[in-house]
């Protein structure tokens, strides 16, 4: 049984720049660049999509790289803190049923 990750391929940060550059020198489609690297039309899609964000080329409202790491750590944080919340409502409740023996 192997899971997605197993199956999936994860390509170096250098194989994803050589990519994009491909694309932008060549004046070839993504499809035809990812057809010859063999990698998946959609993964180079993405990644050129990503690079052009990180240009200053993206989309009004689309994300940088650094954005998103910094959109993942809040994320991250927001959920420790929501399981420390709970924590302290349980232990709030806890101690007032205690009090009230």
């Amino acid at each position: 049984m192997g899971s997605k990750n197993n199956r999936s391929k994860r390509y170096t940060e250098e194989f994803k720049r050589d990519a994009i550059a491909l694309v932008d020198s060549t004046g070839r489609t993504v499809t035809e660049v990812a057809r010859d690297l063999g990698v998946s039309p959609e993964s180079l899609r993405s990644w050129y999509k990503q690079a052009r964000a990180d240009r200053g080329e993206g989309r009004p409202g689309e994300l940088t790289s650094e954005e998103h790491e910094e959109l993942k750590r809040l994320r991250k944080l927001a959920a420790e803190q929501a399981r420390t919340i709970e924590v302290l409502r349980k232990a709030a409740v806890f101690f007032a049923k205690e009090s009230d023996r």
